[in-house]
């Protein structure tokens, strides 16, 4: 549902994958053709783990740096690097600046954004303000040493939208209903009907 749709736009192209986590991500890139996938992570232990993934020939075009993300597109950014395609898969939601994201995003020039992410299921354009533990892997980082919970913002869809909008991106959904009702329970996030839901949009420079 998230990569095999784009498969002829990944082919080819060179890959940014925001918070990367063990790499799964990253790898499966570089398994669908794309000629270059550098990954950001925050943890030294999870960029570590990406050793332990099988060593076919396409991970050779694969890297992970430990880095925070902000830090790490700054960096990318003041050398000159440029991406095609940015994959922020699971990260929307573990984060409060989410301009300055998407503003440092459009500054690498991709043709192409994948998001994927929990969204509020909220009128309006409106973020939800959350306090998560920093102790667990699937969870945002800690910000400063010592800290045991930070804030995390949860946008509705139509703050996404907005956030699009206004920084010169078109906003397509995908439609998740196109999957089997057989195959849903693994993913049944993206069926929740109240409260959150899961969701993937592709951003493209207008």
């Amino acid at each position: 549902m998230i990569i095999a749709p784009l498969a002829d736009e990944i082919a080819g192209a060179r890959v940014l994958d925001l918070a990367a986590h063990d790499g799964r991500w990253t790898f499966a890139f570089a398994c669908a053709g794309a000629s270059e996938v550098v990954g950001i992570e925050g943890r030294a232990g999870l960029v570590q783990s990406y050793a332990d993934f099988p060593a076919v020939d396409h991970k050779s075009r694969s890297s992970l740096r430990c880095d925070d993300v902000f830090d790490g597109m700054e960096k990318a950014i003041a050398a000159g690097e440029q991406y095609d395609v940015i994959a922020v898969l699971g990260i929307l939601y573990h984060v409060m600046d989410h301009m300055r994201l998407f503003r440092l995003i459009r500054q690498l020039k991709p043709k192409l954004v994948i998001v994927d992410s929990e969204f509020a299921i909220r009128n309006g354009p409106v973020i939800q303000l959350v306090r998560e533990r920093t102790d667990k892997d699937l969870n945002a980082i800690a910000q400063f040493p010592g800290q045991e919970r930070t804030l995390i913002g949860i946008p509705s869809f139509p703050a996404m939208e907005a956030m699009a909008d206004v920084l010169g991106f078109s906003c397509e959904w995908i439609d998740w209903t196109r999957l089997p009702v057989q195959r849903r329970k693994p993913v049944n996030d993206y069926f929740r009907l109240e409260n959150k839901r899961r969701a993937t949009c592709l951003l493209r420079p207008v």
